[in-house]
């Protein structure tokens, strides 16, 4: 039987002693909508600042809340007079303030944001309009030394069904224009955005995210993390990905919240923001967070507002942990994926069990976590490996179009199987391995490149790594590890694997060592594991 503990918060948590199974608290799943969560902020806080823009320069434009929804319908009523509610309607953009208000205007219009990564070239960007139907695209016009609209140009050629573009060039007018058209009925059922995975193994499929799923997960995750009206959220992450316009957009919406954006990642800007806004809360990708800890002129600079900075995205090492609390901000860690909107587990900031150092918390409050044997679905026993699998209001109707994709990955009972290899314990605190595919097995002994990565992570002159599985002809698959060095120490290939060799089992120190200067990564900050092991693939040839 379960047995009724509290989380740090003192909320209760339901866990099993016997087996791995976690309930998050009772929440109130709201029935609302992505517009109504605006109106009603803007309803609540007229007058706060709702939005800054922290791109270069002095002059930080802002925006109360009571301007973005004025601004937002303004943009409804135009997209509405092109599109039809339940159309999809692409952005490809970097960070700015318009990408917000399209998010805010599409979900008053109830059409569809599909969200495309700016760094996408012509190939990767002509397969998402292609697959979600896009029939129209804002865009940015260049981005970094890149020009998007050469790109979008040769790619429309194949996009018959692409009819509307929109420079962003061309928002002063967008927004000048007098429409008359009648916002339609959005049901927090509706889908509200097509979020691409992150292609950590291949390619990516558009999960259908509604309003009732994002919103309550933002709602819910400021909750969580103990956010409060009147503080300043910097914001690092990507628009186009669900931490930053679903977790941090929406969380600081509903808690009355200034959002800063930074139009990119750059330690120094992050932490001169933080400064001149006297910034409260950081959602990062934890590369993010070691950039910031490195900066350079950190020292002289006055952070003492800085209260929290919560990890998610990329397994959170526990020297990263300890780096963190030693500078100031209370630390949390959160674990998800696109799919759930994105979070399905969360640990709650001054948990006393210092145990929460080494997990991703407990099921967020309204959400289910299970651990399952990956070929008999069975749940496994408390605290043995097995497949995070979770269930709750934040879980996608599905991929976009890809009815078997689906049905793999929402079981008949509406299960989520996540992919990613976990452990629950008797108090619900969930642990992360790594993936489900990127499990090892060498000579019949299950590896976890997670655990190898964390000892690794603890010497000096490591700054990240990455362990991945490559055929051998005599154990089946071996341990590779790419490690990046650090700036502090400089790196010993024989000094790395005997301190290696101290500290794990001899099968699992790797065989294979490259030293590389960065990850290919996902914009979430994820490491794309398939591409490590197919350039050792390639080195074979």
């Amino acid at each position: 039987m379960p047995s009724r503990e509290r989380a740090a918060s003192g909320r209760p948590i339901d866990a099993s002693a016997q087996t791995s199974y976690a309930r998050g608290r009772d929440a109130q799943i709201l029935e609302t909508t992505i517009g109504e969560a605006l109106a009603d902020a803007a309803s609540r806080w007229p007058d706060l600042v709702a939005l800054v823009d922290g791109g270069p320069g002095n002059e930080a434009q802002s925006w109360t809340f009571k301007d973005l929804l004025a601004l937002s319908q303004t943009l409804a009523a135009g997209l509405a007079a092109r599109f039809a509610p339940g159309e999809r309607v692409a952005i490809w953009a970097a960070n700015c303030p318009e990408w917000v208000i399209a998010e805010f205007g599409a979900a008053l219009a109830g059409i569809t944001l599909v969200t495309v990564n700016p760094a996408f070239g012509r190939e990767e960007l002509s397969y998402v309009l292609r697959q979600s139907c896009a029939r129209g695209i804002l865009f940015q016009e260049r981005f970094r030394d890149r020009d998007l609209a050469a790109i979008l140009e040769e790619a429309r050629v194949d996009l018959p069904e692409l009819t509307e573009i929109i420079p962003l060039s061309a928002w002063p007018a967008l927004m000048a224009g007098e429409y008359k058209e009648v916002l339609p009925t959005v049901r927090p059922t509706d889908v509200a955005q097509l979020q691409y995975t992150s292609g950590t193994t291949g390619i990516p499929k558009g999960a259908m995210l509604t309003h009732r799923n994002l919103a309550n997960n933002g709602r819910l995750y400021a909750e969580t993390i103990g956010a409060r009206e009147g503080d300043v959220w910097v914001n690092p992450m990507p628009l186009f990905h669900t931490a930053g316009c679903g977790l941090v957009t929406l969380g600081a919406l509903q808690t009355g919240g200034t959002h800063v954006l930074p139009r990119l990642f750059e330690s120094t800007l992050m932490l001169s923001l933080i400064e001149r806004f006297r910034g409260t809360i950081v959602l990062a990708v934890p590369t993010m967070l070691i950039r910031m800890l490195d900066d350079p002129t950190l020292a002289a600079r006055d952070i003492s507002s800085w209260r929290l900075v919560t990890l998610g995205g990329a397994p959170v090492p526990p020297e990263l942990v300890a780096r963190a609390e030693a500078l100031g901000p209370n630390l949390a860690i959160g674990y998800g994926q696109t799919e759930a909107s994105p979070y399905v587990a969360h640990t709650v900031p001054g948990d006393p069990d210092p145990k929460w150092r080494a997990t991703v918390g407990q099921p967020m409050p309204g959400t289910e976590i299970k651990i399952v044997d990956a070929e008999s679905g069975a749940t496994v026993p408390a605290g043995k490996i097995g497949e995070i699998c979770a269930r709750g209001y934040s879980i996608m109707k599905g991929y976009f179009d890809l009815p078997a994709a689906t049905a793999a990955a929402i079981d008949g009972e509406g299960w989520l199987h996540t992919g990613d290899l976990g452990s629950i314990d008797a108090g619900g605190y969930c642990r992360v391995q790594g993936r489900l595919k990127d499990m090892i097995i060498r000579g019949g002994e299950n590896i976890y490149p997670k655990e190898i990565e964390n000892v690794l992570f603890e010497h000096e002159s490591v700054a990240d790594a990455a362990v991945v599985g490559v055929p051998d002809s005599t154990w089946g698959e071996v341990p590779a590890a790419f490690v990046r060095p650090s700036n502090k120490v400089a790196a010993c290939e024989a000094e790395i694997i005997a301190y290696c060799r101290a500290r794990l089992a001899s099968h699992k120190v790797p065989r294979i060592w490259r030293f590389v200067d960065a990850f290919p990564e996902t914009a979430s900050g994820k490491v794309k594991k398939f591409v490590l092991r197919e350039r050792l693939l390639a080195e074979k040839k």
